[in-house]
């Protein structure tokens, strides 16, 4: 009978910037969290990659759209769209039919009633039968490969692209969290603002972007200096293209004011910790995860204002996928998890 039906397992990092998922233990979806619709009949026409290329260089009849913002959920019917397209790249083999799908997907910490009902939804109408949750700060403690389980203290800081999870977790619970809207977008928009102000250049979103992938930077002074990053641009005032050399000094001098709100959001959670857990944290650490684990020089910058010392976890982009996929493959272990 298993030829006739198949349960379908999925583990889904819905994420404002991408959205990964994980079929039979790997990472079969990595893919920018974007749709294209037709502008008239709101029919899908891309998705993920081959949207995020369309996008800011469409026509009037192609909308480019980005459904999730701040973690949540902004657009329901692009988010539907844009479950149903990337699940479909999951390749499946043994059934004559379609596959009842059972997904656990990481949501905010921070996330309210409505906002998880949101996504509830968009999941079971993108074909889930059945839905389970996860906060984002346990799964990406879980793909670090913390022991959440243990009668210790353990600290994450998920970066992603809409928001920032600080949490301590303990028992298989977060005892203290902290959820911020500063994360990969607010840099991407700093960035935007700094080019527009400093040099008088325009720079779409994906330029900015590389802009920050390249030498993104939470420090003024690196041990490692990256390159330094040549972008041309269409001057504000004359249109005519504009040629500017940036250094990884200045993009942190742009980011200081938003990475200032990420210490201070840190500083209130270590101040709310219990005493033993704070020692616990003191002695494990506090891992980075996310694509903001990558802002050059950000865990040296943490560790010097917190004395406690910061790690980058192995391949952090993953590490929330790899923990939803964790929490899926023992799903009755971490039951209580779930939401």
């Amino acid at each position: 009978m298993g030829f006739f039906s198949l349960t379908q397992e999925l583990a889904i990092d819905l994420g404002t910037a991408n959205t990964l998922i994980i079929y039979n233990g790997k990472v079969v979806v990595d893919e920018p969290s974007i749709v294209a619709l037709d502008a008239h009949s709101g029919k899908l026409i891309a998705v993920g990659s081959e949207a995020q290329k369309m996008h800011e260089k469409t026509n009037p009849g192609i909308r480019t759209i980005r459904p999730l913002r701040n973690g949540v959920i902004a657009d329901f019917n692009a988010t539907e769209l844009m479950l149903r397209g990337l699940i479909k790249k999951v390749k499946t083999k043994g059934s004559l039919f379609a596959p009842s799908l059972r997904m656990v997907i990481c949501i905010p910490s921070g996330s309210t009633n409505v906002e998880i009902r949101a996504v509830r939804d968009s999941a079971e109408h993108a074909g889930g039968r059945e839905v389970y949750m996860i906060y984002e700060p346990m799964a990406a403690a879980l793909g670090a490969g913390m022991d959440v389980e243990a009668p210790e203290g353990h600290m994450v800081i998920d970066i992603g692209g809409g928001t920032s999870e600080i949490a301590c977790i303990s028992l298989g619970g977060i005892v203290c969290s902290k959820s911020i809207n500063v994360a990969g977008d607010v840099f991407t928009s700093d960035i935007q603002n700094y080019m527009r102000q400093q040099h008088g250049i325009r720079v779409g979103e994906r330029t900015a972007a590389k802009i920050k992938h390249h030498i993104g930077a939470a420090l003024p002074d690196l041990e490692e200096e990256p390159e330094d990053f040549e972008i041309t641009a269409p001057d504000i005032l004359t249109a005519l293209p504009k040629t500017v050399k940036l250094s990884y000094s200045e993009i942190a001098y742009t980011l200081e004011h938003s990475i200032s709100q990420l210490d201070n959001a840190l500083m209130e959670v270590l101040q709310s910790m219990p005493a033993e857990l704070y020692s616990d944290v003191v002695a494990n650490g506090i891992y980075l995860t996310g694509g903001g684990a990558l802002i050059k020089g950000l865990d040296q910058r943490l560790s010097k204002k917190t004395g406690i010392p910061v790690h980058i976890a192995d391949d952090p982009l993953r590490a929330i996928v790899r923990g939803t996929g964790t929490a899926l493959k023992n799903i009755n272990r971490f039951s209580f998890l779930m939401r």
